[in-house]
């Protein structure tokens, strides 16, 4: 909501902090309000100060927070006026302690026949709150809807008010949760003599994701409020210094309509999982969706320890954001990168052909293929198409774990992206010194086929598998990754802002590059791939499967991952698919599905935006081109509506358009058209569209 519908909502608040009027006091039976009325006083009266009930009470109007929006300005978390409960003690002319608590307790009483979450105050604390603070109200509630205040409003008595405070909202609610974060209350409410410029009401800070990585650019600025009252507690001044000022609003690259249909698909296709969008052109962030999330509005103001014991110990570890955080084995979605260092190095051509047998022995352990039958001869493109792990096992070992693991840190691997994120897991991509650590041995072969197809010691998240495929789509070079487009100031102006970069050049060649993108095309085009195929463009992908988490569970992993399109590569992607104890998995049966569900939701939006730019029109000087031709004019064609318009009485014959004048074409160099089959036709362009 925005600042200016904000604060006339909030200005009654002053109203009701200042006091009761004199016909409430003049009607009020209580026996503890009994004195007679006094004479009239005035904030300019310098005597008021040196009475023992007057005070001079000068507090801070909290500011509302910045919003945090999608790249087209839709909100994730914005403001809007909740309700507070509270018992307003009214001046009594004697300080009888048992008195004061009784009428505090009446209210409380009375407010739980209105509201029952209603917190119970002990008698010290009422009573304290009288003698330090009764200028001020004592909240005893938690945050109101303005449906539950339509609801109290017409039933408050005496001496209980509705106070109206921001409160943070998140109108999308899970939608984004493990990026966006959320807020809590800065500490509780003052209990002793009122201090200066302190708070109204208990202000907000962030406390997770964005709200608490840019939480000074979210703060606003406070205005000052000053209020007198005189020794009868009538309020003699009520003066407001400036008005609160909103904070900046974050601008995230994210895109809230695709964020929304990823975690749909993901609803659809998974139990738990995620899926990472990036723009391959500028490195910006515009899906990055977790399954399951929360609900972030449960944080506002405070959740309660039920509802954080039920997050905290459900088995699908909500609050786990497996998009950023879950370190999984990238099984074969990780094979891309083997054979572009094989490749790159010269340790393989294009033609080279491996032989492939059913599995490859290393010890006493057997490397099968998926699918346990010998495939003979392969090229790398075919080993690609159809993931064979004998080929990349012994490929791997040609080319040495060396160098297609530094390859992967080039790519992103084995360290965190540098975006915004708290709790970002860097994965892990093993080093010699690792395995001496761990295993007090050297690297050996088995270790270098288990890595080469994503097994073993190598670990990433779902974000380092996108980021990864971004840099084979973009091949010179990886782009530096951004989730904030932009962070504006309180009036729109843009005081910070992103700007596509490198982050690693990749010292691949070209030929490599073009080689491995078409096994990969070949993947979704006849291989194991092929549910991930659109039909409105060419995918390249690399589907996985591996083994993840404690062996006793038997947990598989299932990826999709690739870019689009084949020949334009702009979006790089990720999908994970996490089963369950005992599920058998697969990246084509589980993964694979959720690329069409995806994609296909923006198929308009995503050909304009690969689609190449529109040349430049050229602008022709006339006159140049007057003299350039020796004084003959060119036509400036302009529609007979216009001629007569300027020519009411008749378009001069000068300017008349002449008669077309025919021109003979020599028979031997006329075009001809040359006749095709339609067969032919369909064949050489693999489809037409008919003529009228």
């Amino acid at each position: 909501m925005a600042l200016r519908t904000l604060i006339p909502i909030l200005l009654f608040v002053f109203a009701a902090i200042s006091g009761f009027s004199e016909e409430v006091v003049s009607t009020n039976p209580d026996p503890l309000n009994s004195a007679t009325d006094v004479a009239a006083s005035s904030a300019d009266d310098a005597s008021i100060f040196n009475r023992k009930n007057a005070r001079t009470i000068q507090l801070e109007i909290p500011a509302p927070r910045g919003q945090i929006t999608d790249r087209e300005g839709k909100p994730f978390a914005q403001n809007r006026v909740a309700y507070q409960l509270a018992v307003q003690y009214e001046q009594f002319p004697k300080e009888d302690r048992d008195a004061i608590v009784a009428w505090g307790r009446d209210r409380v009483e009375m407010a739980k026949q209105l509201w029952p979450a209603v917190s119970e105050p002990s008698d010290e604390q009422l009573y304290q709150h009288y003698r330090h603070r009764r200028w001020l109200p004592y909240y005893i509630s938690s945050h109101l809807s303005a449906d539950e205040k339509a609801q109290i409003e017409p039933k408050l008595t005496r001496g209980l008010v509705l106070q109206p405070v921001y409160q943070r909202y998140y109108p999308e609610k899970s939608v984004a949760s493990h990026i966006i974060g959320y807020t809590g209350l800065v500490g509780k409410m003052e209990t002793g003599p009122i201090n200066p410029l302190e708070p109204l009401w208990i202000e907000g800070e962030g406390r997770a994701g964005f709200e608490k990585i840019y939480d000074n650019e979210l703060k606003g600025k406070p205005a000052a409020l000053q209020m007198i009252f005189d020794e009868n507690g009538n309020q003699l001044l009520n003066s407001q210094k400036g008005r609160p000022r909103s904070g900046g609003t974050v601008v995230s690259t994210l895109n809230l309509r695709w964020q929304k249909r990823a975690e749909e698909v993901l609803d659809s296709h998974s139990r738990r999982g995620a899926i990472v969008v990036i723009d391959v052109a500028t490195g910006e962030v515009l899906v990055m969706a977790s399954k399951p999330s929360f609900d972030l509005n449960k944080w506002i103001p405070g959740i309660s320890q039920k509802d954080y014991d039920v997050l905290r110990e459900s088995d699908d570890k909500p609050l786990y954001a497996r998009a950023f955080q879950g370190r999984y084995p990238p099984a074969s979605s990780f094979k891309p990168i083997v054979a572009l260092a094989a490749l790159n190095e010269g340790t393989i051509t294009p033609s080279t052909t491996v032989y492939c047998p059913a599995y490859i022995s290393y010890g006493n352990h057997k490397l099968w293929n998926w699918s346990r039958s010998p495939y003979g001869d392969l090229s790398v493109k075919n080993a690609i198409k159809w993931s064979n792990n004998p080929w990349f096992a012994q490929v791997g070992n040609r080319v040495g774990s060396g160098e297609f693991l530094g390859l992967a840190r080039r790519l992103g691997y084995g360290t965190t992206s540098g975006l915004p994120l708290i709790g970002e897991e860097s994965g892990l991509i093993p080093t010699a010194e690792y395995v001496q650590k761990t295993l007090g041995r050297p690297i050996t072969e088995g270790d270098a086929a288990n890595w080469s197809i994503g097994q073993g010691a190598v670990l990433a998240t779902p974000l380092q598998v996108a980021q990864g495929m971004a840099g084979i789509a973009n091949g010179g070079a990886l782009p530096k990754l951004h989730l904030m487009m932009q962070v504006q100031d309180t009036f729109g102006r843009v005081i910070r802002t992103a700007q596509p970069e490198r982050r690693n050049w990749l010292g691949i060649e070209q030929e490599a590059l073009d080689t491995v993108r078409d096994g990969m095309r070949e993947v979704v085009a006849g291989g194991t791939g092929r549910s991930a195929g659109l039909s409105w463009t060419e995918v390249c992908g690399k589907t996985g499967t591996g083994q993840w988490g404690p062996e006793s569970k038997s947990q598989g992993v299932a990826w999709f991952a690739g870019f689009l399109p084949y020949d334009q590569p702009r979006l790089a992607f990720a999908c994970l698919y996490e089963g369950r104890p005992g599920q058998k998995v697969s990246g084509s049966g589980n993964a694979c599905p959720m690329v069409p569900a995806f994609f296909n939701s923006f198929k308009d939006e995503i050909q304009e935006m690969v689609a190449p730019a529109p040349k430049a029109v050229m602008i022709v000087d006339e006159l140049e081109v007057q003299e350039d031709t020796e004084g003959v004019l060119r036509a400036i064609p302009v529609s007979p509506l216009e001629l007569e318009e300027a020519f009411p009485d008749g378009i001069p014959e000068e300017i008349e358009a002449p008669a077309a004048v025919p021109v003979e074409i020599e028979e031997d160099v006329a075009p001809r058209a040359i006749p095709v089959n339609e067969d032919e036709l369909r064949d050489s362009t693999g489809g037409f569209e008919p003529g009228p």
